[in-house]
């Protein structure tokens, strides 16, 4: 639902160059937006199918869409654990590498959920070049949203506690409503992802160790932000349980020589993508990759 220095992507590590790729998919293009692609980004212990209909609504309207799967996820404890966030971002860099070579294009719009939309803004401070727009979703640079329960304020101890070798097993289990207003859409994916599903519905709990890779990476971003030069679409919940609307309101005030769009939702919690406005997702979305798209043109 994470950076010290960079790798190159040539650097992936072991974990990551193991960790199959079985839940990641592309939507072929069409028409004259088939040569555009966006790449897409689910969250920390979450999957592809969380942008599933975003996905399917943008191959519509003829984007070619790519929906990575981050390195460690779709997969058991010690498979995440045994990533870090270089590894998730070599994971992105790959996605936006190969959505490039699908396309024929130079530069695509990249777009991320929760952690995914750190990683997108990351991809946006390091590679202008390739990036032509970012969409941030429900970012998360901080666990703050009204759910969180108040002893997760400690999490600034984690790294002495990964230090110390503790902690490895730990796991923030998450609350209700588990980012979801939609109680009947809630019931079902709680019931996905405690019955183990982990490559239908991610995992219940984010892993300690993991936290602590996310920190790092959102810290990294955020000292970054004025190195955004691509356009920016940000939408956020007003009461989203997660992560509060100020992650959000962090990316106005940081990108200073972009211009952002901020859209702010009433009838939606953490998982925008998915819960009640999820059409209005799709559709400030879409109207954002076609006048990219137009421009480019």
């Amino acid at each position: 639902m994470n950076t010290n220095a960079l790798r190159s992507t040539a650097g992936i590590d072991s974990a990551a160059a193991r960790q199959a790729m079985d839940s990641e998919y592309v939507l072929e293009g069409h028409g004259h937006n088939a040569a555009r692609g966006v790449l897409l980004i689910h969250g920390l212990t979450g999957t592809p199918n969380e942008m599933r209909l975003l996905a399917k609504g943008l191959n519509r309207a003829g984007f070619t869409v790519l929906a990575v799967q981050l390195a460690g996820h779709c997969g058991s404890v010690d498979d995440l654990l045994d990533s870090s966030w270089q590894d998730w971002l070599a994971s992105a860099r790959r996605g936006a590498d190969k959505l490039c070579r699908l396309t024929g294009a130079q530069r695509i719009v990249v777009g991320g959920l929760s952690m995914g939309a750190v990683l997108a803004l990351a991809l946006a401070q390091n590679r202008p070049q390739q990036v032509a727009g970012a969409i941030a979703l429900s970012t998360t640079f901080r666990y703050d949203g009204w759910s969180i329960p108040a002893y997760t304020r400690l999490d600034f101890l984690l790294p002495l506690f990964k230090a110390l070798g503790i902690g490895r097993r730990s796991v923030f289990m998450e609350q209700p409503p588990y980012g979801i207003k939609d109680a009947t859409l809630r019931e079902r994916i709680v019931a996905q992802m405690q019955g183990g599903d982990s490559a239908a519905a991610g995992l219940p709990g984010n892993p300690w160790w993991s936290v602590i890779e996310m920190r790092a990476l959102s810290a990294h971003v955020r000292r970054r932000l004025d190195l955004v030069r691509a356009p920016c679409l940000v939408i956020h919940a007003r009461e989203d349980d997660i992560a509060s609307v100020q992650n959000a309101h962090t990316i106005v005030r940081g990108v200073r020589h972009a211009p952002v769009e901020l859209v702010l939702l009433d009838d939606s919690y953490h998982m925008i993508t998915i819960d009640r406005e999820r059409r209005s997702v799709l559709a400030h979305t879409l109207a954002f990759a076609q006048r990219l798209s137009a421009e480019a043109a």
